[in-house]
């Protein structure tokens, strides 16, 4: 009787012990419901909750895609180096595809080896932004090729001179003739086909998309991050929806204001004191291979930022000379303290490598002759 009471006790503690989950059969366990299942982030009353997704297509207006050879002329274009004053820049030289569309540089070096104050950000998967530049002043993709072409720093050159460079090319005004119809190019057309090129531009499909695709399974430190990203990390507050951006600007404490790196962002474009030390909200689609980041390319480790944002972020005081500063900058309320762990810190960097694919493999174009 006592055998059979203790054979019976042990069969009850082995099924016991196998109906007791680990923590990250229990993650598994969620997270591999459709996403329409998955727990509600934990976000900000006053955020849209935006769930992460896999990466979509390139969007174009109107829905209607570029021909193959449209977007290979604004490739051309893109390596172009004579569209720059000097003959020696293209847009290529600060946007490498091997990097991922970045130069993985603090900032970029111009005209005459001129810096910038702000990061080149890769071109990937703009073509769902509605506004462009870490400050958001160019409303459109067009607009937005016209910036670097004439800036100073960057390429110098005046756009009339980047019309009759083009169109003393033969090669492009026969393919702007085949493409477009237009026997005499103008700036608007060069800058339409050169914004082709670019909103082709996506993403490859990174480990994380496959993982919703039932396609591969995360490791336990990888899941445990994403399950940080969603909830203790309060990373969807701004990171989200399946480029993971609100497409917003925010101020999270790194104007500077009133010291050597300030820059005051998004205000320099709207003016509204709201809008102070605001900039554009980063994709984090490929962001362990886009270093150094944040808007000024000060920072090259993501230990560190998770430091920074476990922390709450740098909350400015005012000082005494600054009390009537109607401009000071407010950290945006969205930051608060995460506290987080060397093991939260760890599994994070983890998920973020699973949202980081190779670099899109592009062909250097051969250019057309004068």
């Amino acid at each position: 009787m006592k055998n059979f009471i203790l054979f019976v006790t042990l069969i009850a503690i082995l099924i016991g012990c196998k109906e007791e989950k680990s923590e990250y059969q229990l993650l598994r366990d969620i997270y591999k419901k459709p996403t329409h299942l998955w727990p509600k982030p934990d976000i900000d009353s006053t955020v849209e909750h935006r769930e992460l997704a896999i990466i979509p297509d390139a969007k174009y207006p109107n829905g209607k895609q570029p021909s193959r050879g449209l977007i290979e002329l604004g490739k051309q274009l893109f390596f172009d180096h004579r569209l720059s004053q000097s003959k020696q820049l293209a847009c290529a030289s600060c946007h490498h595809p091997d990097q991922n569309f970045t130069d993985n540089r603090q900032v970029s070096m111009g005209n005459l080896l001129q810096q910038g104050k702000r990061n080149a950000p890769t071109l990937l998967n703009l073509s769902h932004n509605t506004s462009f530049f870490w400050d958001g002043r160019a409303a459109s993709l067009e607009e937005q090729v016209l910036g670097p072409l004439q800036n100073p720093i960057e390429m110098n050159t005046s756009l009339d001179t980047v019309v009759a460079r083009v169109n003393n090319i033969k090669g492009y005004r026969k393919a702007f003739k085949k493409e477009l119809s237009k026997d005499k190019i103008d700036i608007n057309d060069i800058a339409y086909v050169i914004a082709s090129f670019e909103r082709s531009l996506v993403s490859n499909k990174s480990k994380f998309d496959f993982f919703l695709h039932g396609d591969k399974e995360l490791t336990e430190s990888e899941l445990k991050g994403l399950h940080l990203f969603r909830t203790k990390g309060r990373c969807m507050n701004c990171h989200n929806g399946p480029h993971f951006t609100d497409h917003k600007f925010h101020n999270i404490g790194l104007s500077y204001y009133g010291r050597y790196y300030e820059d005051l962002g998004r205000y320099n474009v709207t003016k509204k004191k709201e809008d102070v030390g605001a900039f554009r909200t980063p994709s984090l689609r490929d962001v362990m291979r886009t270093r150094p980041w944040m808007h000024n390319g000060l920072f090259d480790d993501m230990d560190g930022i998770l430091n920074m944002y476990s922390n709450g972020m740098p909350q400015p005081k005012r000082k005494e000379h600054q009390l009537n500063d109607s401009l000071f900058p407010s950290t945006s309320r969205l930051i608060v303290k995460t506290n987080f762990t060397e093991e939260d810190k760890k599994n994070i960097i983890a998920f973020l490598h699973t949202i980081s694919a190779p670099s899109v493999w592009i062909l250097k174009p051969e250019l057309p002759k004068e």
